[in-house]
């Protein structure tokens, strides 16, 4: 974006050869975040949610389910839960991008009991899937409680729509003892969990249990367990808490086994993630700039129109932020520039 002549505070000197995430107000079930990376590579590591976002800027390139993936500008991804992915810039401008974090149980909720949709490519310019997320990704707003329940609806019906696999109705788990597990499991991220105190809570053997389990929630008690802790260890890194002293509140043996756990989950050790956060503390668009984005925003009503304007570059976009709509979880999403000052395409 032009502030006066001679002097561009863009998304290319934003980034530059920095890294950062951002991440917007808290939302039950639902995490947010912007994020761009120049440098930064995610080792391999695994949700337990759906990660959904679109790409804002550049490319990110990534290995999922054993295939090389690129999303470029105005495209959309989807990550299932439980499903191994890395993720590097594409190209050596690097890549920005806004992502939601969906509970899987909340997308099982919203479809009425369905079996969880499982979209084959990872990559979809399908307009659909990002005019489902794209009112989740203002990041600095807080969602309502009825914004967020239609948010999910949406989001769960394109998800199905998209899954090419023949639709059948799964077999309803018993929600009452799943949800005394998910509780118990909640109050207990401190310690070690047992598998007969688990069947106790729950009234369900442990095999039953972790197929219902894994029905409702995408993943198993013992990895819900693990991110949950994990859950807890970001909060206390990001507060400025040590990572020895992390390790033991949430229940890991010492630092190493936090760090080993952490990047298996987050695709990056604990340290370098609260450099990211904190870099991204201080990358939010001036006034000028929001306003800019503000009035490109409300010109593009449409799916069509905000595409066209993410690969071509307008007056207002070439020089500021696109409205509208990767793998951490939290949240904060801004615009994009597709194209640097002097008007060459970053990609």
């Amino acid at each position: 974006m032009a502030i006066a002549d001679g002097e561009v505070v863009g998304l290319e000197r934003s980034c530059g050869p920095r890294d950062w995430i951002r991440t917007a107000p808290p939302c039950p079930g639902l995490e947010r975040a912007e994020a761009c990376f120049v440098s930064h590579a995610f080792a391999p590591h695994r949700h337990d949610t759906y990660a959904i976002g679109v790409t804002l800027r550049g490319v990110q390139a990534f290995t999922y389910r054993g295939a090389a993936q690129r999303s470029g500008p105005g495209q959309a991804f989807v990550l299932h839960p439980d499903e191994l992915h890395d993720g590097r810039p594409g190209t050596e401008a690097g890549y920005r991008y806004r992502i939601l974090y969906v509970e899987p149980r909340l997308i099982g909720e919203a479809l009425g009991g369905w079996a969880l949709p499982f979209i084959q490519c990872a990559v979809s310019d399908d307009h659909r899937l990002s005019a489902a997320i794209r009112p989740a990704l203002d990041l600095d707003l807080p969602l309502e409680d009825l914004q967020r329940d239609q948010i999910l609806v949406d989001l769960a019906q394109v998800l199905a729509a998209a899954d090419r696999a023949p639709v059948a109705k799964a077999t309803p788990p018993d929600r009452p003892a799943v949800q005394r597990a998910r509780a118990y499991l909640d109050a207990h991220t401190e310690h070690t969990v047992r598998s007969d105190a688990l069947e106790a809570v729950c009234g369900l053997d442990r095999y039953a249990l972790a197929r219902q389990f894994r029905q409702s929630h995408g993943t198993s008690p013992y990895r819900y367990l693990l991110l949950r802790r994990l859950d807890r260890a970001r909060a206390l890194v990001a507060a400025g808490t040590s990572l020895v002293e992390v390790a033991l509140a949430v229940g890991f043996a010492d630092q190493s086994h936090l760090t080993g756990h952490f990047k298996r989950a987050y695709g990056l050790a604990p340290g370098r993630w609260a450099a990211l956060c904190g870099a991204g503390s201080s990358e939010r668009p001036s006034r000028p700039a929001q306003a800019c984005a503000s009035r490109l925003c409300a010109s593009l009503s449409s799916w069509t129109s905000w595409h066209t304007a993410v690969r071509r570059g307008d007056e207002c976009g070439r020089h500021g932020l696109l409205c509208s709509g990767f793998a951490l979880g939290s949240q904060h999403l801004a615009l994009t520039a597709d194209e640097p000052a002097t008007g060459r395409k970053s990609r």
